[in-house]
């Protein structure tokens, strides 16, 4: 199975597509040594998130992104054009250093076999569970879960904030969804916060976040050092850092299923 599903009936879902390390065994071998450390990985985001909303449907690639990448338009369109980013079944590293063997870069029809074999399911099961989700509630919020390490000068200048919210310009959702995570992270004691800073939504929040048919969507980026021990190998959970950073995610994630009990009520 390509994918993980926890069927709750909270209005709100949370969505993995990047923490996922499967790797099938005849795209292994093709990877470098480089492209094996499987950097790029959303290291312990869904452990970093389980428990804090109780009964919240949860939809998780298990594939890891560089066999092909759940937040990227399956069409190979940018999502930044004009910047550094990597692509829908990536070519190099976040650093720009190439993943795979001399010769055995993915070829078109690898890239049609794996949409047809990893992101079709992955997003079929997604769309399966907000279109359930929205039956039982007239609304849903898809919270699309992320990390990445706070210092990648490729992708971006400087330290990224601890909180990186993206709501495609508020395009995504109800304003009051994007003012409830921005101020819940804006408060948090000792954290830093951006709201559509350098990631304002991927493919997925852009691609499902409907509000005039109510569905909402929303990014959270985190930066890995607020829950990492290090942003280097072996990417170490830190339970110290992770439960401070938990309280904050909790209330996040309580305001906002507040704010779709609202739409839910109001029929907005």
């Amino acid at each position: 199975m390509t994918f993980e599903v926890f069927q709750g009936n909270s209005p709100v879902i949370l969505a993995f597509p990047h923490t996922g390390t499967d790797v099938p065994p005849e795209i292994w071998g093709r990877l470098n040594d480089n492209g094996r450390l499987l950097a790029d990985t959303d290291w312990h985001i869904h452990q970093l998130y389980a428990g804090l909303l109780p009964n919240v449907t949860t939809v998780r690639a298990t594939f890891h992104r560089y066999v092909i990448d759940a937040n990227r338009d399956p069409t190979g369109t940018s999502l930044y054009p004009g910047q550094n980013t990597t692509g829908l079944v990536p070519e190099t590293d976040f650093d720009g250093v190439s993943i795979w063997q001399d010769g055995e870069q993915p070829s078109q029809s690898d890239v049609a076999y794996r949409l047809n074999t990893f992101h079709a399911p992955y997003h079929a099961a997604l769309l399966a569970e907000i279109e359930r989700v929205k039956a039982i509630h007239g609304v849903a919020v898809l919270y699309d879960c992320h990390s990445i390490r706070s210092l990648i000068p490729f992708l971006f200048e400087g330290q990224l904030p601890d909180f990186n919210i993206g709501t495609d310009i508020g395009r995504t959702c109800d304003p009051r969804i994007e003012a409830a995570a921005a101020e819940v992270a804006r408060a948090a004691e000792g954290y830093t916060s951006i709201v559509n800073g350098r990631f304002k939504g991927g493919w997925t929040t852009r691609h499902y976040g409907q509000p005039q048919d109510g569905v909402h969507a929303i990014q959270m980026e985190l930066s890995q050092i607020s829950h990492l021990t290090t942003e280097e190998p072996p990417f170490a959970y830190d339970e110290e850092k992770a439960g401070r950073l938990r309280i904050h995610l909790n209330q996040i994630l309580a305001r906002i299923e507040a704010v779709a009990d609202q739409l839910k009520t109001k029929g907005n």
